[in-house]
Formats: structure tokens, C-alpha cells, sequence
């Protein structure tokens, strides 16, 4: 088995996953600029799992490239909400007008990650699952995220599944990990089975 990866991520919620699971990793954001691909990909009508999957591609294979004989994990979310693509906010108002956007409605939540040796990607897995937010007054979900601080709100998309943000789910289907932007379970038994 292989114990340590680099994460082309500045994430600290997937270093915290990994370094739960006893993976150790040597953090090494790729810095890509995920706007500019996403409106390229979506351009050429490619649905939320491609662009996830594309994404965390790139992610590893750009710092995979620098990083000779290393196994490099990159990963990514997208919020697809009836084919519709919700961006991480990057600022209170428009933290907002996703809330209200989810509000009464299921949502999917894509993550995927990809794990790439020598600039090429040699492994990936794509997960999704399915969020029903509950009806909330927009006056409450003003509450809600005034209680939430920058950092989390920026992290984690709008809302933390294993914080504050499990009271605006009347349902949730799928992994938590998957929803936290990591499937670490996959990546173990690919870790576990390396050669």
C-alpha cells in the first residue's frame, strides 16, 4: 500500500479527510483556473460529472508533471441543480442567492478525484449524491449565514454537511464523504491495491 500522496489541492477539509483515513500527503495546490475551463467545458454542453472529472484531471496531472514517480490526487466538486452548474460563492450576496436557488429543491452534489503518476492520469472515480434542501424563509437562511464564518462558507460550497449545514436538509442521499468533496473510501481500496 502506498501511506503518503501529494494533493494538488489547497483544500484543508481533504487534507483533514485524508489524514483522518491515515493517508498522509504532501500538499501542492495546482492553482488552475477552474472558471475559465468550466465555461469552456459547458460551452461544449459537458455535463456536471465531465466537468468534475475533467477538472480533478487536471488538477493532478498539472502538478503530477513536476512531481516525478509520485502519486498525485486531484479532486473536485460541482453542485448540479437540475442541469444548471452553482459555482462556489465568492462573496456573501451571491452565498445567498445559491440558498435561495437550493431552497425547496434536490440537488446533486459530483465529486471526483483522479490520481495521476508522471503527468498522466492513471486512476478515477466519480460519485454523486442527492441533497433535498428543506423550505426556508430567505429572512432564516439570512440567520443561517451570518452564523457561518468566511472560512467555512468558501470551503464548503454554501453549506457544511457536517455542521451547521445538516439543519437545511430535509434529506440527504449518498456518501459524506462524496458531499464533503472526497470519496476516501474508493481511494483507499485504490491506495490498498497498488502496486
Amino acid at each position: 500500500m502506498i501511506n503518503e500522496i501529494v494533493l494538488a489541492s489547497k483544500s484543508g477539509v481533504r487534507k483533514k479527510i485524508l489524514e483522518e483515513n491515515k493517508i498522509k500527503c504532501i500538499v501542492e495546490p495546482a492553482n488552475v483556473d477552474e472558471d475559465f475551463i468550466k465555461k469552456n467545458l459547458l460551452k461544449d454542453k459537458a455535463s456536471p460529472e465531465i466537468i468534475s472529472k475533467n477538472l480533478a484531471e487536471l488538477k493532478a496531472n498539472k502538478v503530477s508533471q513536476k512531481r516525478n514517480g509520485d502519486l498525485v490526487l486531484g479532486a473536485d466538486s460541482v453542485i448540479d441543480l437540475n442541469g444548471k452548474i452553482i459555482s462556489k460563492p465568492n462573496n456573501r450576496k451571491e452565498a445567498l442567492k445559491i440558498l435561495i436557488d437550493l431552497n425547496d429543491q434536490t440537488h446533486h452534489l459530483i465529486s471526483s478525484v483522479c490520481i495521476s503518476r508522471n503527468g498522466s492520469m492513471i486512476w478515477n472515480y466519480t460519485d454523486k449524491a442527492a441533497l433535498t434542501m428543506k423550505k426556508i424563509s430567505e429572512e432564516n437562511l439570512k440567520i443561517y449565514l451570518a452564523k457561518i464564518s468566511d472560512e467555512v462558507l468558501y470551503a464548503y460550497n454554501v453549506y457544511q454537511i457536517e455542521g451547521e449545514g445538516r439543519s437545511l436538509f430535509s434529506k440527504i442521499e449518498g456518501d459524506e464523504d462524496t458531499i464533503m468533496g472526497l470519496p476516501v473510501k474508493k481511494i483507499k481500496e485504490y491506495l490498498n491495491n497498488y502496486k
